[in-house]
């Protein structure tokens, strides 16, 4: 097995900005312990974060203006920015495989198995597990370092990964001695 944990749209907007997440800025301490232990281990970390166009992007009808690209919104939050040797893909949807190269990356670097963290649990990191799940990746969600917009959304869609996509849902704690 080799893993790689994927930080999924961990930006101000999200964090502290026009569309903050309740809970969000909680699990930045536990994201941050999980990434350091992945960096000591030789694991791949790897940003996957919204950089939409202003007025184009589909989810900006929905959502409105957030993660505008080259905007302070769509940056990573102080506390996770990413480090020397991390990979950060831009992307434009909830899945963080469509429409970018995070598959060829995942492959070059030989990674099997997706540690996924991140916001928000019934969205973007469903829509990121699914497509993962497709392409035939092992998954584990980390079920304290993400959060959704309500505890039922974030609760059903855990139990969804895992009864749907086959993932293993697990504390930062269980993962970091497991691994």
């Amino acid at each position: 097995m080799k893993a790689a944990v994927l930080v999924i749209d961990m930006l101000n907007d999200f964090v502290k900005g026009s569309l903050k997440v309740a809970g969000a800025d909680e699990i930045v301490p536990r994201i941050r312990e999980l990434l350091a232990w992945a960096r000591e281990k030789g694991m791949p970390v790897i940003y996957a974060n919204d950089a939409h166009i202003r007025g184009v992007d589909a989810e900006l009808k929905l959502w409105g203006q957030h993660a505008i690209k080259g905007t302070w919104g769509a940056m990573v939050v102080e506390e996770l920015k990413p480090e020397e040797g991390d990979f950060v893909v831009e992307k434009r949807r909830y899945s963080a495989f469509f429409g970018t190269d995070l598959d060829l990356l995942l492959r070059e670097l030989g990674v099997d198995t997706l540690i996924l963290t991140g916001l928000v649990t019934n969205v973007c990191v469903q829509h990121t597990a699914a497509d993962a799940f497709y392409r035939g990746y092992k998954l584990i969600v980390v079920s304290d370092c993400c959060t959704a917009l309500t505890d039922e959304d974030h609760e059903m869609a855990l139990e969804y990964m895992r009864r749907v996509y086959g993932a293993e849902v697990k504390s930062a704690r269980e993962v970091m001695e497991g691994i």
